[in-house]
């Protein structure tokens, strides 16, 4: 029996540097090439053509798909931010859409994601948010290395040509490299590690995040890895990358902003925003109308303010991250990285610690 490492058992060690400024790190990530259609008029007639143009994301960030987090305001703000907003699936076919179209009325080089399931009415979704502008779609399940997320990553390829394909989430080596070969071209990589998913304590399965990157960076050939889970600071983020993720998935981090949708409700002196797993019994009651086994908690966050503020944040953390491994790119961090383990004491003495007397 192997251990497996999350992210608070480990550590970056600091490198050589000579980097005098954060403004010398780019932390920008490439998704790879996207292809969108474009119409033209040629003469009495309109001319159809496919452009192929790599897109890079300057922050390597994308929010979560789900219903507390991701909406068109987020969708819209982390564009503009050079980051990626995944559009919920948790609405009807006609309103995801119109969220789509909302962002692209915004911006209209935005560049725009939305989630679909792998059962039911997943290809019209597919068809009607393509249809209204969105270039990358993406599987949303909570066991990817599934038949029916095989099925949908392969007929999604088949009818929609031009569709860039998140899919997920997956933890282990195997379950990589099986949506790798389905047709992925992004692969989320993480199971039960959310700040509000209990799927590790209800089933008993799962591996640390940290671990699954590892893992997985090691053998991705063509798709891009995304960290999905676990991630609670910037530090995080970093070790993320440096392990061998591409990009990495917030939901918790981004909990409880004015771009999250819902009402902001007040409790005395303070104020806060609903956030729950979609695997929470109020939320399969909400979208479902029924409810079977709970795999996450519904809870209240303090309220944020704007989520450009924790961006910033971010970026500025990672920035720092990547100077102390004397890097200056992402390529070049994953190839100075070193890490170390350490011990919960350890652990105790990176956190502040001057309350701890």
């Amino acid at each position: 029996m192997r251990e497996a490492l999350a992210f608070d058992d480990v550590l970056l060690t600091p490198q050589y540097s000579d980097i005098s400024s954060r403004k010398q790190v780019d932390i920008s990530s490439s998704l790879g090439l996207i292809k969108t259609s474009k119409v033209e008029p040629d003469g009495h007639h309109f001319t159809a053509s496919v452009l192929e143009q790599e897109r890079v994301l300057r922050l390597p960030v994308i929010s979560s798909p789900m219903d507390t987090i991701t909406e068109d305001t987020m969708a819209n703000t982390m564009a503009r931010n050079g980051a990626l907003g995944v559009i919920h699936r948790y609405n009807t076919i006609e309103r995801q859409a119109n969220l789509v179209k909302t962002v692209k009325l915004c911006d209209k080089g935005a560049l725009v994601a939305a989630a679909i399931g792998a059962t039911g009415d997943y290809l019209e979704r597919a068809g009607a948010l393509i249809s209204a502008g969105a270039e990358i779609l993406c599987i949303d399940v909570a066991h990817g290395h599934h038949s029916h997320v095989k099925e949908a990553c392969e007929k999604i390829k088949q009818e929609f040509k031009l569709a860039y394909l998140i899919a997920g989430n997956v933890a282990t080596i195997e379950g990589f490299c099986d949506l790798e070969s389905w047709g992925a071209d992004a692969i989320r990589v993480g199971i039960g590690g959310g700040s509000i998913c209990s799927t590790r304590i209800r089933t008993g399965h799962g591996i640390p995040t940290f671990q699954s990157v590892l893992d997985c960076a090691r053998v991705a050939k063509r798709a891009k890895i995304i960290a999905d889970g676990g991630i609670k600071t910037s530090g995080d983020i970093v070790k993320a990358l440096a392990a061998g993720a591409d990009f990495v998935m917030l939901g918790s981090m981004l909990s409880g902003t004015k771009e999250t949708p819902g009402k902001i409700v007040v409790e005395g002196d303070k104020q806060y925003k609903s956030y729950r797993g979609m695997a929470s019994k109020e939320a399969q009651i909400n979208w479902r109308g029924s409810y079977s086994v709970s795999e996450g908690i519904s809870t209240w966050v303090e309220y944020r303010g704007d989520v450009l503020s924790v961006l910033e944040d971010i970026e500025g953390g990672i920035k720092s991250g990547f100077s102390y491994s004397g890097a200056t790119n992402l390529m070049e961090l994953q190839a100075f990285a070193r890490f170390i383990r350490q011990t919960s004491q350890g652990m105790r003495e990176s956190n502040t610690h001057i309350l701890y007397r």
